[in-house]
């Protein structure tokens, strides 16, 4: 019965929101898609209480490349682009930035962390060209299901399935199934199994 009504009233927000969809798209036209989708991700991050709650999750049904209706994303939390896929039952804590990623089913995802686009997102080798021109290769970062990262991490590489992230751990290298890592940068300290 209660994810019956949790439907219900997801699809009663989906009304406005796909009002203010159909101007991010419109606007989106004018200004350039990805300019617009970030300032709409801010916005929304904004929006206070379990109103706010829903009004992200419905937007971000209908702006993600793939969003469940069954995930909770928290106040200040927004995506730095729409090149996101998340998974059902994901709870994504407060003030979370959010670059290109895959985000499976059942992941817990704490308060203030940075999912950035990889770790060679800038290029700097040459010193005599500002380190803005020298471009970059953003590469989506996957989150494996069931995992659990703590307040604070900083995610710069894939996490494989059911993996637990400590709080304040720098992830630059690609974690295994079911390892838990700590610190900064990030080690493997034991396995799940």
């Amino acid at each position: 019965m209660r994810k019956i009504l949790k439907r219900l009233i997801f699809a009663l927000f989906l009304i406005p929101n796909g009002f203010f969809f159909l101007l991010y798209r419109t606007l989106g036209v004018v200004f350039g898609a990805k300019q617009v989708f970030v300032g709409f991700s801010q916005g929304y991050s904004l929006l206070p209480g379990i109103v706010g709650d829903y009004c992200r999750s419905s937007f971000y049904f209908l702006s993600l490349k793939r969003c469940s209706p069954d995930v909770t994303i928290n106040f200040g939390t927004f995506f730095s682009t729409s090149d996101i896929e998340i998974g059902t039952y994901v709870y994504i804590g407060a003030n979370c930035i959010i670059s290109s990623s895959v985000i499976e089913d059942d992941v817990v995802i704490g308060s203030n962390i940075q999912i950035i686009d990889g770790k060679l997102t800038h290029n700097f080798d040459d010193t005599e060209t500002p380190i803005r021109l020298q471009g970059g290769a953003a590469t989506p970062i996957h989150i494996g299901r069931d995992c659990w990262i703590g307040n604070c991490a900083i995610i710069m590489a894939d996490i494989g399935t059911k993996c637990i992230v400590g709080a304040g751990t720098v992830v630059t290298k690609p974690l295994e199934p079911y390892s838990v890592a700590v610190g900064n940068p990030g080690r493997v300290i034991r396995k799940r199994r």
